[in-house]
């Protein structure tokens, strides 16, 4: 592939307010459209089991809108079919209006010669019929998950639904208790967007395009692991996506960025909070690192004698910087940071506010400081906590 020539120049400090604007964190958030508009804007939001203030999906739109009911994120993603679970960069919640651009995947679903899980002969058209005539339903209702209670012993008939789903013949409709709804999508997806008429190259530039948009600005690997993409898809699109060359200091490598980011300098009032590991601005760890000179790593499935930050250690957003971590708990009414690491003393403030305002979302009425990586600092937190929370 023949890069054109880049036709701006950017410093490593406009890259990385580009990328706060594109991911909702830098100037006034759009209240009206609200966390529907977040799940547009940002084009894909990751799910995760993980569970400690709140389940990620919860925790994305809340960085960047505040306080937002956690019922009403619920709804603003299954209510009305406004939004799809497949998958993107990993099992993420979709804006419906791009199920037509994932047929290029659907359909490399349905050509895979081989499976991880054998399937019993007539299962996936029960599952089918079953779901006709009663869905939508888990995977419980329809006869069982599990085989056993090994994690990945899946039952026959969870092997069928799963794969109706990689194959579009199935939707996740809504998640009930972490469990998935399952209903066929000949219901679920409104009628004009149900179709696999795109072809590969198509579906590949709008999600080029999209990711472009959503990054604000980003080499070839940030593109293709937005919604995970392989190299030479985005190489083979890259030039007519409308995404433009850009140069960024310090990066070393060929850049694209979306022109419409460019047209105005990125200003406004930066958001303060605490962001789940799994949120876009940070999912990508050379990405977090180059913008931010901040060395991200979830720690949940590692030893915990191994751990450095904590098990869901979240990064503290400030200023448009990466300014510490938290590790919290809950216990009855108390958020608890069990470990905190301060980019010194002046991230305290920052650090004390974003606890303190996510202790509210999630009832909490008092925040305990445990650990802090410099001992000295801990009673400042402390005392700043308490003052924030009155």
């Amino acid at each position: 592939m023949t890069t054109p020539r880049p036709t701006t120049a950017l410093s490593a400090d406009e890259a990385r307010r580009l990328a706060l604007r594109a991911q909702g964190f830098l100037g006034a958030p759009d209240r009206r459209s609200g966390v529907r508009g977040i799940l547009r804007h940002l084009g894909a939001i990751q799910l995760d089991t993980i569970s400690v203030l709140a389940r990620s999906h919860e925790l994305v739109p809340y960085a960047r809108l505040g306080a937002v009911g956690r019922k009403t994120v619920e709804n603003a993603y299954w209510k009305d079919t406004h939004a799809f679970e497949y998958w993107s960069h990993a099992a993420c919640i979709l804006p419906i209006e791009e199920w037509p651009h994932f047929a290029f995947r659907r359909r490399s679903y349905r050509n895979r010669p081989h499976w991880n899980q054998e399937l019993p002969d007539g299962v996936y058209d029960q599952v089918i019929k079953q779901l006709r005539s009663e869905g939508p339903l888990t995977a419980t209702e329809l006869g069982g998950a599990k085989k056993t209670n090994d994690w990945w012993d899946w039952s026959g008939t969870k092997v069928a639904v799963e794969r109706a789903l990689m194959y579009g013949e199935v939707v996740c409709v809504e998640r009930r208790g972490w469990k998935r709804l399952y209903d066929l999508a000949e219901r679920a997806v409104p009628q004009p967007l149900l179709h696999d008429e795109l072809d590969d190259t198509e579906c590949v530039r709008r999600l080029v395009r999209l990711a472009g948009q959503s990054l604000g600005v980003g080499t070839r690997a940030d593109i293709a692991d937005y919604h995970r993409l392989k190299g030479e898809q985005v190489d083979a699109v890259i030039a007519d996506s409308g995404l433009v060359p850009v140069t960024v200091e310090g990066w070393g490598k060929p850049a694209w960025a979306d022109p419409a980011a460019l047209e105005t300098p990125p200003r406004g009032r930066h958001r303060t909070t605490l962001l789940s590991p799994f949120d876009s601005l940070i999912w990508e760890r050379a990405r977090t690192e180059r913008i931010f000179g901040f060395t991200h790593r979830l720690e949940a499935y590692v030893p915990k004698q191994k751990r450095v930050y904590g098990y869901f250690a979240m990064p503290v957003l400030a200023g448009g910087r990466l300014v510490g971590r938290v590790d919290p708990a809950r216990e009855g009414g108390t958020l608890v940071a069990r470990q905190v690491t301060l980019d010194g003393p002046k991230a305290v403030p920052a650090v004390a506010q974003a606890l303190a305002e996510a202790a509210t979302w999630v009832d909490c009425t008092d925040v305990r400081v445990e650990r802090v990586d410099t001992p000295a600092l801990r009673e400042p937190l402390t005392k700043e906590i308490a003052r924030i929370l009155g």
